[in-house]
């Protein structure tokens, strides 16, 4: 179960669960700090995020540490990433918490993990590379009908010169083909040139 915890006068969204390195534990619960976490950042800025036992796709695993969190309420989640170093790092992570599965694949090529991956409640993308609207599209058939997708937007992997809000609203306009959006969530001064577009398949 969620709670939030109060941080140096600010609230924060926590969960129990084992530490991970070095992060805050207040009153036993790990702290989702929104300068660690994209997701915990959009849960600050009221981003509604149902995942107590949901089943989650998460793209974009990294070292491991949002989708630790996650594990901490979700039921399954399948943690996507290419890049061998995080990957590693999300195994070791993924070793104390039976609900956490690291899969390294390429998210931009679904059919690596096809056969391995339900069919999901929760889309979580936060994969930093150009064409993060298609990476989403891709993985859109592992939604179930009324899942929630949650695309983080990194708006300097798409172009550097570009004015961030144009990026942001590109993403969301590509997203429209596949799911209903809902919204779109800066996520400073928590993530520059950083968004979440909120949507449901």
């Amino acid at each position: 179960m969620m709670r939030w915890v109060e941080v140096d006068g600010e609230r924060y969204p926590a969960t129990q669960g084992e530490q991970l390195r070095d992060e805050r534990v207040v009153d036993g619960a790990r702290v989702w700090h929104p300068r660690r976490s994209k997701a915990a950042a959009a849960l600050v800025k009221d981003v509604e995020m149902p995942l107590e036992d949901a089943r989650v796709l998460y793209l974009g695993g990294g070292a491991g540490t949002t989708p630790s969190y996650v594990a901490d309420l979700a039921r399954a989640v399948y943690a996507v990433e290419f890049a061998p170093s995080p990957a590693k790092r999300m195994v070791e992570v993924a070793e104390t918490r039976d609900r956490l599965f690291p899969i390294f694949a390429d998210a931009r090529d679904p059919s690596e993990y096809a056969p391995v991956v339900e069919e999901v409640d929760i889309l979580y993308q936060d994969v930093a590379t150009r064409g993060q609207a298609e990476v989403a599209v891709k993985n859109a058939p592992f939604l179930r009908d009324g899942g929630r997708a949650y695309v983080v937007v990194k708006a300097r992997s798409e172009d550097v010169t570009a004015e961030p809000a144009e990026k942001y609203e590109e993403v969301a306009d590509r997203l429209g083909d596949v799911f209903d959006v809902d919204r779109t969530v800066d996520l400073s001064p928590f993530y520059d040139d950083h968004a979440v577009v909120v949507a449901r398949r």
